[in-house]
């Protein structure tokens, strides 16, 4: 599920240990590990004196119960890993760009651990109603996307859109920062920024500009420009998969993957 709350997100990844420290989160591995084990145990005696319906209910109790196991044994192989301490953050900021700015160095710190592979993040809710007074906007990004074309609408999504895609940049700079096996993190990525309109203001979803960035280990070339006339976006995503090596006939209303040859270095 989506999570707005850095707290939250950070106590997903390393727990409540309240810092990335490598102790505590030693210490908070074993001590989970033992609860979990505990509740298994006493769940599966359970198990078996119900019948068939509650059986199921308990059994998919107990895939999530496996499944917190298997994300607790993805933190002992980082456990030991030399991470930059970072406490555990108290909330969501009151600053838009603060908080932006935490949640894309949380994915970072993520991708850095190989806690996960595969992450997404919205710059905000299509209906949130959050201003951008620390640009010279008092208004929040929905109304002006519906700029009936005036121009001081259209000045304001414009100062928004910037707003945005600076911060994208930072993400980026982070990235390219953090070193990752012969390279950086950025070079072994491959990320999708874009949005699901190319014209807000009569809800067109056509033509869409979108940015892929990312090496994405020697299969992806940056630096051009490429237009796919009348094609679904999906199909730029199931060639996507295809490159990472999952296999897929269809991805929404994709009508084949696109052609990847052009993007790639080959």
């Amino acid at each position: 599920p989506m999570e707005n709350n850095p707290r939250a997100v950070f106590e997903r990844l390393f727990g409540d240990s309240g810092s990335t420290d490598a102790d505590i989160r030693l210490q908070r591995i074993a001590e989970q590990r033992s609860i979990l084990d505990s509740v298994t145990e006493t769940v599966a005696d359970l198990s078996r004196e119900l019948g068939t319906g509650d059986r199921t209910r308990i059994n998919e109790y107990l895939d999530a119960v496996r499944d917190i196991e298997r994300r607790i044994e993805r933190a002992e192989e980082q456990g030991d890993q030399t991470l930059p301490v970072v406490d555990q953050p108290a909330g969501i900021p009151p600053s838009y760009e603060e908080h932006a700015k935490l949640m894309f160095d949380l994915q970072v710190l993520a991708y850095q651990t190989d806690l996960t592979r595969v992450g997404t993040m919205m710059m905000g809710r299509e209906l949130s109603g959050r201003t951008y007074n620390e640009i010279g906007v008092p208004d929040s990004h929905h109304p002006c996307s519906h700029h009936r074309h005036d121009p001081v609408l259209y000045d304001k999504l414009a100062k928004i859109n910037t707003f945005h895609v600076s911060l994208f940049a930072y993400y980026l700079d982070k990235l390219r920062a953090t070193p990752d096996g012969d390279g950086s993190l950025l070079d072994h990525m491959v990320i999708l920024y874009g949005a699901g309109m190319s014209d807000s203001n009569a809800h067109a979803r056509t033509d869409l500009p979108l940015l892929l960035v990312g090496g994405g280990g020697n299969q992806v070339k940056g630096g051009r420009h490429l237009a796919y006339k009348d094609t679904p976006m999906a199909n730029l995503n199931l060639a996507l998969l295809e490159m990472f090596g999952v296999h897929r006939e269809q991805l929404g209303v994709s009508t084949g993957a696109l052609d990847v040859e052009p993007l790639s270095l080959v």
